[in-house]
């Protein structure tokens, strides 16, 4: 049965399933295959819930297939770890050439993170990517580019991950440093070529609705300052609990904020779910308000995108469309510095739209100038500053300075900003500090993986005796991104 599976279609089942909480993971519902229509699961369940012996469970399980709900490693031998990196390949290797429950086609294999994340993931790819280039993989880093591609050609955008109920939001825009990536392997210039069209159509998607802004008004992804200036947000299209975390943001909904689960949601995007970076008190989820912030990581992102266009234009001697997106990449770069980079505290924050003022949040998207390019000797060497005074600890870079037991804030380090932080330095000659980054870092995921044999999604950076935690679900093995990020940085 190859029926594309909404989790609409099956929303009173789906509903009374998540908060009966018959399933430790409230992502196991979501991933469930039908194994009949969904029009006959919904009638029998209206009627065999009315009978008094009732069990949800053993329903549920009836109608549904769960295969390959969570990847579990197990290694009989203990092996180095670059081997154990390398057969992973291959285990992380899934392919989805049919339509299967909530799981998206693609074209092509790819690799996915691990854990209970068993999908497509879109940023995740291009960390992944990195590691597949020093494994000297080609064919699934243009595996991975392709189904970037596909999707973006066929829905407009990458979703957050390769399932039905990510269609309302994407994730940081990455694919144009995938080709950059690509490129950077074949010396094949080409790549920006056969992918322009692609390259315009997710310009698109972000950009949607920024020519009809008024000023101090917002629309989608984008949002124009009271000065009349275009700046990038996170969005997403949806305003109900996410079916991945369902109960759990019907819970926190309570004593929320307006528009509570879009602004979870539109976090989500971003990748970093959670952090205090979203919240307007820095503490509570219940205050969080992504809306009302324009992002540095995303805008700088959206340069590289614009900046790529203009070179996929002038490969083709479009010079027209060349001279369109050079204005818009250099127009943004100035935006990036005129919005984004606070003089007095030495780094980038976000833009919150209603106080027309940085927000008070320091973290480590502060990289992404560096990591670009975009900042000047004077900016990367304040940031640089910071970042070995508040953000690198014995065991990595930690994502913010507050601990408020969200994922995304102090102790963790994830595997996407030690390598951030490791090019950003690099790109500015504090070569020190690049190698104290990659070697705190490598040490710690070292340590667990000679403790555990695993390779975790995030570590701790401060009690490098532990392995880390914090935030909706527990920490996962596999894992895509460190894999990538591990071999790369010890490559260089």
């Amino acid at each position: 049965m190859n029926k594309q599976l909404y989790i609409n279609e099956i929303q009173a089942l789906f509903d009374d399933v998540q908060r009966s909480k018959i399933f430790e993971d409230q992502k196991m519902m979501t991933d469930a295959v039908p194994l009949f229509p969904i029009a006959e699961i919904n009638a029998k369940y209206q009627e065999e819930k009315q009978l008094e012996n009732f069990d949800l469970k053993k329903f549920v399980l009836y109608n549904f297939d769960f295969l390959g709900a969570k990847i579990s490693i197990q290694r009989e031998d203990h092996l180095p770890i670059e081997e154990h990196i390398e057969k992973l390949w291959d285990e992380l290797t899934r392919t989805a050439y049919e339509e299967k429950g909530t799981l998206l086609k693609l074209p092509k294999p790819y690799v996915v993170p691990g854990g209970r994340f068993n999908e497509f993931f879109y940023w995740d790819s291009y960390f992944i990517m990195l590691g597949l280039q020093v494994s000297g993989r080609i064919e699934m880093m243009e595996n991975i580019i392709e189904n970037c591609s596909y999707l973006i050609q066929t829905v407009g955008f990458v979703p957050n991950a390769s399932r039905t109920h990510f269609l309302s939001r994407s994730q940081p825009p990455y694919f144009s440093l995938m080709l950059d990536l690509l490129f950077e392997t074949t010396k094949d210039k080409n790549i920006y070529i056969k992918y322009h069209d692609t390259l315009e159509k997710e310009y698109a998607f972000w950009v949607n609705g920024a020519e009809k802004l008024e000023n101090g008004s917002s629309s989608k992804r984008v949002l124009k300052t009271i000065n009349g200036d275009i700046l990038n947000r996170y969005y997403d299209a949806e305003n109900e609990p996410r079916p991945e975390s369902y109960l759990i943001d019907i819970e926190d909904a309570e004593n929320a904020g307006e528009e509570f689960y879009r602004n979870i949601r539109s976090a989500c995007e971003s990748g970093w779910d959670f952090s205090s970076r979203w919240f307007a008190d820095g503490e509570n989820i219940q205050t969080i308000e992504t809306l009302n912030l324009a992002e540095v990581d995303l805008n700088c992102l959206l340069w590289h995108l614009e900046a790529t266009l203009a070179k996929s234009s002038s490969l083709q001697n479009l010079s027209e469309k060349e001279n369109v997106f050079k204005e818009k990449a250099e127009n943004r770069k100035h935006m990036i510095d005129k919005y984004f980079w606070d003089s007095d505290s030495g780094i980038y924050r976000d833009y919150h739209t209603k106080k027309h003022a940085t927000t008070s949040s320091e973290h480590i998207a502060t990289l992404y100038p560096l990591f670009l390019g975009l900042a000047n000797e004077k900016q990367a060497e304040s940031v640089a500053k910071n970042i070995e005074e508040k953000f690198l600890y014995q065991g990595g870079l930690v994502t913010t300075t507050k601990k408020t037991g969200q994922q995304w804030d102090l102790p963790n380090a994830w595997a996407p900003y030690q390598w951030l932080g490791f090019k950003s330095m690099k790109n500015y000659g504090f070569d020190d500090l690049a190698e104290k980054i990659k070697n705190n870092w490598c040490a710690n995921v070292e340590r667990v993986y000679k403790n555990t044999g695993k390779l975790m999604e995030k570590y701790d950076a401060l009690d490098i005796e532990t392995v880390a935690g914090g935030g909706e679900y527990p920490n996962q093995d596999g894992f895509g991104w460190t894999n990538g990020v591990y071999l790369k940085l010890n490559q260089n």
